[in-house]
């Protein structure tokens, strides 16, 4: 007799945010199957899934890579009869003016932040269909509403995950198939393992912002299960993000641009913060 537990696919769901995700999962009484390029990671967190009572699967996963995806939508099929929720997070960041950032690196983020997504939706998207049911978890970030300067490449990215979030959630609606796009702001993951620089001024902030945030990779979690669970469409996590995204949509750009470069030179700390 097939299970009555419901089904998840995390990419990148061996470490940092991907894990907590699962684990949160997990405790909700899913099947988790976690998709990754680190083998070691992968077995740690099985077996952490494991712990929680969880019925749990790690598959190796590449997202640039079509048949690794191709190979976890045929196991998925085959072990637990599908999938229910699949969750495109696997990323990498990159940091540096657009003169300082090669065009390899520009294709290394794109074919993994962007493609990566679009490969998930692609695959899974029939399997949805034959089902009749199912739901996307893109994961964006607030660069993806909001674009602050020295960080071209990664915003576009996760821009271009929300608006093929956006697309997917209007296209694929009579098919029975949900989406949400997840847009965290700074929080403590392990983002900045493989992230690449243009100059080192990016990076020492990037990794200070991460590594000193004050939330944590299991309370964003909890906030994305939450906001799941209430049929949100964007799931924005953090109160400042939200400030700063609906002052972007309703103040003159001038503003906004203003508001934005002051911020990004505190934080670089070449100007005093307001007092």
């Amino acid at each position: 007799m097939a299970s009555s537990q419901k089904r998840i696919f995390i990419t990148g769901g061996a470490s940092g945010f991907g894990r907590a995700l699962a684990e949160r999962w997990a405790r909700a009484g899913y099947r988790v199957c976690i998709g990754d390029i680190h083998d070691e990671r992968g077995k740690e967190t099985l077996a952490s899934l494991r712990a929680l009572g969880a019925t749990a699967h790690s598959l190796r996963c590449d997202v640039t890579k079509e048949e690794d995806l191709e190979a976890a939508a045929a196991w998925l099929k085959e072990n637990w009869g599908g999938v229910d929720v699949v969750v495109n997070n696997a990323g990498v960041a990159i940091g540096g003016g657009i003169t300082e950032i090669s065009l390899d690196d520009w294709r290394w983020i794109v074919d993994i932040n962007l493609l990566g997504v679009v490969r998930g939706c692609k695959i899974f998207t029939p399997m949805f269909r034959a089902q009749g049911q199912g739901r996307f978890i893109n994961v964006s970030s607030m660069a993806g509403l909001i674009h602050p300067p020295m960080m071209s490449a990664y915003n576009a990215t996760k821009a271009a995950v929300v608006a093929i979030s956006e697309t997917l959630r209007v296209e694929l609606a009579g098919d029975g198939i949900d989406v949400t796009v997840v847009c965290p702001s700074f929080f403590r993951t392990n983002l900045t393992e493989t992230m690449r620089s243009g100059n080192a001024d990016t990076a020492r902030i990037t990794d200070r912002l991460v590594n000193k945030a004050k939330r944590g990779a299991d309370e964003i979690a909890e906030l994305t299960f939450r906001g799941v669970e209430r049929g949100d469409f964007h799931v924005l996590t953090h109160t400042d993000g939200k400030v700063a995204w609906m002052l972007k949509r309703l103040a003159p750009f001038s503003v906004y641009a203003k508001a934005i470069t002051h911020n990004t030179k505190r934080m670089m700390g070449k100007t005093p913060a307001p007092t």
